[in-house]
């Protein structure tokens, strides 16, 4: 889901996890609806770590939803892989998983589809709660506010029709637990731990739930989308697990490229965002409507700001265009030499109704706390409004629907701490990992989505990115589907529909 800056040192040393010494056992005859399934594991193979409380066994419910023209009855699994260090056999992490399987349906054949968010420090809720799961929370409108009811609706969006799920949450999010020592923690909190930790699960989940033959797909938000090419190219030549298919959600793919200080790329990169913005306070957009911004950008926009700001005419050039792009103030622009930054965007556009941009939607606003200040204070409206609702939601989901609960443990949505630590190297990319897991396995699909106006993540970035990839085989290979919304465009009804068409058509690739 959502984005920090905060990135890992490519090349610190993988953290080296192995099988723990019982494997799991997949639920072969779950109870009825609201009851919990025979335990898989016992308790007392299941230590706490030191200071924590004790997770409960795994446990699996059965579900019937009825949805718009359809019944889907399934089953739901809680609970966690216990990740152990290889050379002293010590327990390192439990990772936690909710996982969704469509009942009657023949495994060997059926997708699965592991789900996660990003941050780093974000639990996978976004997703799971806001487009995925079988239930879902509104996200829209007046939702985005702490006090807005956490009620889970069924979903009729959900990819349960042609997928099963696995949602998981990362370590030290959700329900997941460090269960070492701060080397432990460091390793887990960094680009590679980090990976190598997911990939592991991955693959003992895979093992425990006989999914071999299943054809499997990994799907990202965000950092998420950094991440999931690296887990998928780890899964293919460290894990020996086939990947088919990468679904990458508001993805950051190079963060050096785009987000360095005083980087012209940035302002490029940005520019149709901003533009995409305004013009949908007039009416509906699309990315054809679009085009000859980002001509424009990658053009004489660039061209302009690769002149420096020492020529005057070009600055009055450029600036008076930006300006009518963008709806900001022409002496505003001016000033800051057509460079405008999101975060100054955010704030201006809306200076004078009082409110602030989400960084996460130029189109979600919220009140300006401190409207004759310079700088913005204000909260993201978007991401920290929905932050109670969301973790409300999901502790009532495990707690009344998976029958999954934790006795005085701490449901992370986001793990600030992780954020703040994650060890972010220099020149994090995941391009080559993209290239690479694509060329070794001529049959994966990607499919990358993006909002229009998205402030955090703009889509224009990722295009320019994904255009320096050749590309063989099939144009159908990777897709790049832009839609009405910011970093969580499912929020909006319209582009949670596209996006599981979008979704659905990946998967069912031959």
């Amino acid at each position: 889901m959502t984005l920090t800056a905060l990135v890992q040192r490519i090349g610190c040393a993988a953290l080296c996890l192995t099988l723990a010494l019982a494997p799991l056992k997949a639920q072969q005859t779950p109870p009825a609806q609201g009851q919990p399934a025979d335990q898989r594991r016992p308790a007392e193979a299941r230590p706490p770590g030191e200071g924590l409380p004790r997770l409960p066994p795994d446990a699996t419910t059965r579900h019937k939803l009825d949805l718009p023209g359809r019944s889907l009855e399934f089953s739901s699994t809680a609970g966690t892989i216990r990740l152990f260090d290889a050379a002293s056999g010590a327990p390192q992490a439990d990772m936690a998983f909710i996982a969704y399987a469509k009942e009657g349906a023949q495994i060997r054949d059926r997708p699965v589809t592991f789900v996660f968010n990003g941050g780093p420090g974000y639990a996978s809720g976004w997703l799971h709660l806001g487009a995925l799961g079988p239930w879902r929370l509104n996200m829209g409108g007046e939702a985005a506010r702490p006090s807005a009811p956490p009620a889970l609706e069924p979903n009729p969006e959900t990819w349960l029709d042609f997928t099963d799920l696995v949602f998981l949450d990362p370590a030290g999010t959700g329900y997941s637990r460090i269960l070492g020592g701060d080397d432990v923690r460091k390793s887990l909190w960094s680009t590679n731990g980090d990976v190598t930790s997911l990939a592991v699960t991955i693959r003992r989940w895979v093992q425990a739930n006989g999914r071999e033959l299943s054809p499997k797909f990994i799907l990202g938000e965000s950092y998420g989308g950094f991440r999931a090419p690296k887990i998928a190219h780890v899964l293919q030549t460290d894990q020996g697990v086939g990947v088919n298919g990468l679904v990458l959600v508001s993805p950051v793919l190079d963060f050096a490229r785009f987000n360095a200080t005083g980087s012209v790329l940035s302002y490029v990169a940005r520019l149709p965002s901003f533009a995409a913005t305004a013009r949908e306070r007039k009416g509906p957009i699309t990315r054809e409507s679009l085009r000859e911004v980002e001509t424009y950008a990658s053009g004489e926009f660039l061209s302009d700001l690769m002149k420096g700001v020492n020529d005057a005419p070009t600055l009055d050039r450029l600036s008076r265009r930006v300006a009518d792009l963008t709806g900001l103030d022409y002496a505003l622009v001016r000033r800051l030499g057509g460079r405008v930054s999101a975060d100054v965007f955010a704030r201006e556009i809306n200076r004078p109704e009082g409110r602030v941009s989400s960084m996460y939607d130029g189109n979600a606003t919220g009140l300006d706390p401190n409207p004759f200040s310079t700088r913005n204070t204000a909260e993201d409206q978007l991401r920290l409004g929905l932050h109670a609702p969301i973790t409300q939601a999901m502790v009532e989901l495990y707690r009344t629907r998976l029958n999954w609960v934790v006795e005085n443990g701490r449901y992370q949505f986001q793990n600030e701490q992780a954020g703040r630590q994650w060890d972010r190297g220099h020149n994090p990319e995941a391009v080559n990992d993209l290239r690479s897991a694509m060329a070794l396995d001529p049959k994966m699909g990607v499919l990358v989505a993006h909002g229009l106006t998205d402030l955090v993540t703009p889509f224009f970035e990722t295009r320019m990115v994904l255009d320096q990839i050749f590309l063989t085989g099939s144009a159908e290979r990777l897709r790049f589907e832009t839609y009405a919304g910011g970093h969580m465009f499912y929020s909006r009804d319209e582009a949670r529909k596209l996006f599981r068409a979008d979704g659905e058509r990946l998967v069912g690739r031959p």
